[in-house]
């Protein structure tokens, strides 16, 4: 199975951000676009501890991420391969493009969260 970013139909699309997702077995693909700053820390708040619980595995291309954690941060750069655990909040600090797989279950149910 494979996709290009033209394949994948949009499933998010605001201001400064687009998602465009798949679901493969289980996962989630995503191929998202960011433009920076984007600090989710507000957009988190409607989560369980303003934090989102859903792991997250991926490949940055292009930009910088800080992850913010109850008890530390970390920082990944264009050209990591990454894992973001559970309870974390991304603050996007330069224009990014990344390829992300989530647990499918997980994903739409923290979306669904941040929907109501």
């Amino acid at each position: 199975m494979r996709a290009s970013q033209t394949d994948l139909p949009v499933a998010t699309e605001i201001p400064g951000f687009e998602s465009r997702q798949t679901q493969w077995g289980d996962l989630n693909v995503a191929i998202e676009t960011i433009a920076a700053p984007m600090d989710c820390t507000e957009m988190f708040s409607k989560l369980p501890g303003g934090h989102c619980s859903c792991p997250h595995w991926g490949y940055l291309v292009r930009g910088r991420i800080r992850v913010k954690y109850v008890d530390g941060e970390d920082v990944i750069c264009a050209g990591d391969a990454y894992y973001m655990a559970p309870g974390h909040v991304p603050v996007v600090e330069e224009d990014s493009f990344l390829i992300e797989f989530s647990p499918a279950g997980e994903y739409h149910k923290t979306m669904a969260a941040l929907e109501e």
